[in-house]
């Protein structure tokens, strides 16, 4: 084939220049594997991190949320949660439930920040930047993502577990059985329960965090763009978006919890189980758990934040598109 001479190559004008939506999609365009990959190992290994860190928070959380008013009521607010789990069951009781979280969040966490990066090598405009609403889309769509492939099963089997707990004759003899016993008694539809409100739950609070974080990342780095932000200030910029899901979406959690409870099955649907909450219990039940939520989860994104940017810069660093 002959060469092009050097008119040739002044006047040579690329066939994408012409089509220049191949360069977001099609052969010519990235593929967003690589982020994408890079997003999937530095995300597992931050929740395997994470949730050694912020379990207790959990626990009691989900313990409040499940406690009902009236003669079944067990617990006087968060202290005292805490205080009758130490004295029934040791300080290792706050962690009960963790090999189910354990095993649940590398997925989860692998899935969110995998799609997350997936989704904005396809979003970013000319600059590299997202819009505010790639920056919610991206989010979303890393929150359904995890809902689907991790959360919903996850969350499932842990709040049965924890609810199995609070009865006097605990069944479960471990997370294998446990698991074998759901699935024995209501099928794999067992381990989904609940599976709309966790999708409305996981795609709102990514959309809101990822959002934030993005927001005030930009915000920081101004003009310059390659202008690097400190772990410090990258833990401080999680705490508010934490802050600001939990503000948005904790009525989605107490539906969600309810709904994956051993009790579920006197709801019918996600929108009887609300109204019934509302009905017998009142508005207010639905921001149930709301400050040990607010704690765990500022300090488990602010983490997750920190030590995911962390490894991104390494790999990064490390191992090049």
């Amino acid at each position: 084939m002959p060469s092009m001479d050097r008119q040739s190559l002044a006047t040579f004008v690329s066939p994408y220049k012409c089509r220049p939506w191949m360069t977001s999609s099609g052969a010519a365009a990235p593929s967003g594997g690589g982020k994408g990959v890079k997003g999937i190992i530095a995300g597992g290994i931050t929740g395997g991190i994470e949730i050694c860190i912020t379990y207790p928070t959990e626990y009691v959380k989900t313990q409040l949320q499940l406690d009902e008013k009236g003669a079944n009521k067990r617990y006087n607010g968060i202290a005292d949660c805490v205080k009758k789990t130490v004295q029934q069951r040791g300080f290792f009781g706050l962690y009960r439930g963790l090999s189910v979280l354990l095993y649940g969040s590398i997925p989860k966490s692998a899935a969110r920040f995998g799609a997350f990066e997936y989704l904005r090598v396809h979003a970013v405009d000319e600059r590299g930047q997202l819009s505010n609403a790639g920056k919610l889309l991206c989010g979303l769509g890393a929150g359904v993502c995890e809902a689907i492939l991790a959360v919903t099963p996850m969350e499932t089997i842990k709040v049965k577990f924890i609810n199995d707990q609070r009865s006097a004759n605990p069944k479960f003899k471990g997370f294998a059985h446990g698991v074998g016993q759901i699935i024995k008694a209501e099928g794999i539809g067992g381990i989904y329960k609940g599976l709309t409100p966790t999708i409305l739950k996981q795609g709102s609070n990514q959309a809101i965090r990822f959002f934030v974080m993005e927001s005030l990342k930009d915000l920081y780095k101004g003009d310059d763009r390659n202008k690097q932000v400190p772990k410090l200030v990258v833990g401080a910029f999680g705490a508010i978006a934490g802050a600001a899901s939990v503000f948005g979406n904790t009525p989605l959690d107490v539906v969600k919890t309810r709904m994956q409870g051993l009790e579920a099955a006197k709801y019918k649907n996600t929108a009887d189980c609300a109204l019934q909450i509302l009905r017998n219990e009142g508005l207010g039940a639905f921001y149930k758990g709301t400050v040990p939520r607010l704690g765990r989860v500022c300090l488990d994104v602010a983490i997750t934040f920190m030590i995911y940017d962390s490894f991104m810069d390494l790999f990064n660093k490390l191992w090049k598109d």
